[in-house]
């Protein structure tokens, strides 16, 4: 791909690390001028910094791109509706969104409190939601626009210790696929994503607790294989969602890592009983 993004604005949450630094860096790399969003926490969402988001940014210049940071909550309406308005204020459009903010709290279910599940829900799921909510208000006026989304093989199949994290990732990948039909008719597409990748989130889980995941199949999030997993390398299939020659792909789920993308089905019926005479 050789600046298939050139003339596009885009908005990347999560951006100052991992997989967020990546996809920012990816889509400056293709040509867009980027807002690298990123309130600077901790793993658990504790704390504030501007140096990530900052660093992202002193290296999409140093390579020729143009991005400014932006440090706004998202996990707020009013945080999704500002960040959404820097866009438009610093470079007059809007028309790519990637949400890749979140925050991992773990604990099995019984273990877990109010706070634990709130905070982690709000990040990931509402902090999505805000965030494409302002977009798609301006995407309906001008007809066009992309958004993708970060969900997780935790929210489709489950993962031990992560009741919270999964549930706002399984809500993430509906929202996305509500979001496709919702938009669909304006010109604009929106799709998710399922990363593998060592970022700080696979470094947090405890050896115990990853190795009895990489032992279950139905398990795959955070194994030891994934500590050897680029997170950069999840950018470039998000800067093809993002251009004009991925317009007819909407609605759709893929897995994506270490130079691999699966394309995820829906649920799909097994087996059906049905009442006689019914």
């Amino acid at each position: 791909m050789a600046n298939y993004l050139d003339g596009k604005v885009a908005i990347v949450t999560g951006a100052g690390r991992g997989i967020g630094a990546g996809v920012a860096k990816a889509l400056a790399g293709e040509g867009a001028k980027v807002i690298v969003n990123d309130i600077g926490a901790a793993l658990d969402g504790e704390g504030l910094s501007n140096t990530p988001a900052e660093q992202v940014v002193d290296e999409i210049k140093s390579s020729g791109g143009e991005a400014v940071p932006n440090y706004t909550d998202i996990s707020t309406m009013e945080g999704g509706e500002s960040v959404v308005q820097s866009a438009v204020d610093t470079y007059g459009q809007l028309d790519i969104v990637v949400t890749v903010a979140g925050i991992l709290r773990d604990r099995m279910i019984f273990n877990m409190t109010e706070e634990e599940w709130d905070d982690v829900v709000r990040v990931h799921l509402k902090g999505t939601f805000t965030v494409c909510k302002h977009a798609a208000i301006l995407y309906r006026q001008q007809r066009s626009g992309r958004i993708v989304t970060f969900a997780s093989e935790s929210g489709l199949f489950g993962n031990t210790g992560q009741g919270n994290y999964a549930a706002a990732k399984s809500g993430i990948a509906g929202f996305t696929k509500v979001a496709a039909k919702d938009l669909g008719r304006y010109g604009v597409t929106a799709n998710s994503i399922c990363p593998r990748a060592n970022t700080r989130m696979t470094q947090s889980v405890p050896d115990a607790a990853r190795q009895l995941r990489a032992d279950r199949p139905q398990d795959r999030e955070e194994t030891p294989q994934d500590l050897a997993m680029n997170p950069d390398d999840i950018g470039p299939f998000v800067a093809y969602l993002s251009s004009d020659q991925a317009a007819s792909i909407n609605g759709q789920t893929f897995l994506v890592y270490d130079g691999v993308i699966t394309k995820l089905s829906l649920p799909r019926r097994i087996r059906t009983i049905f009442k006689q005479g019914r």
